[in-house]
């Protein structure tokens, strides 16, 4: 007899999955060449055009321990294999109550910036640490994603599952998207399994979303 628990996740991925369907029916809006990828971010502007306003917890993202007072400290972050400076960062309580929330999910948000100073890249992903009613929804943002850059022109691989995994119910995600566009080269993945060691309430459930700067 299925588990309790094991019952209600597959009745609400099956509940979620018939959600998103629905709603994607009608073709959506894609995002505008001039609109914002995020809040005031947006991909070619300088960093130092950024708000501090509504922001904190800036670190660096290949050393957490190291923080950053703003926007401006960007240079104290080493650049990585592809000369990035990463920054995580989240949203100011004071006006984002809910927290750290895009798209209706907890995120960990990260900002790339390139050595001249301009923002190259953007990378969202759901918060692992989420609350499970909230984080089994995680995979779901990935399709909020490509809604929102336009739902044609999507070049998708969607993977088999492996000895080492399971679907959550009946429902098995391992999706890598990309898609160029506005000057951007995006990269959705969503992943929904359950790895054979992982109780009812554990499971793999996440979406990465990647949006870097391609040249003009």
């Amino acid at each position: 007899m299925m588990h309790r628990a094991q019952r209600l996740i597959a009745t609400s991925v099956s509940i979620l999955l018939l959600l998103v369907t629905a709603s994607m029916t009608a073709p959506a809006a894609a995002q505008d060449a001039d609109s914002n990828d995020l809040r005031d971010i947006r991909l070619g502007k300088p960093v130092t055009d950024l708000p501090d306003a509504g922001y904190v917890n800036f670190t660096c993202a290949s050393d957490s321990g190291k923080t950053l007072t703003y926007w401006l400290g960007w240079r104290d972050c080493p650049a990585d294999a592809l000369g990035f400076h990463a920054i995580k960062f989240g949203y100011d309580p004071a006006t984002s109550p809910d927290g750290t929330i895009v798209a209706g999910h907890p995120a960990v948000l990260t900002l790339l910036v390139d050595n001249a100073g301009t923002v190259s890249g953007l990378r969202i992903e759901t918060d692992p640490k989420a609350r499970l009613y909230i984080r089994k929804k995680a995979f779901l943002f990935g399709i909020q994603v490509k809604s929102r850059y336009g739902l044609d022109g999507w070049s998708c691989t969607q993977a088999q599952p492996n000895a080492g995994e399971q679907p959550v119910g009946g429902v098995y995600v391992r999706e890598r998207c990309t898609k160029t566009t506005h000057n951007r080269s995006i990269v959705v993945e969503r992943n929904l399994f359950r790895k054979p060691d992982q109780d009812m309430k554990n499971f793999v459930d996440e979406t990465r979303m990647t949006i870097l700067r391609t040249k003009d």
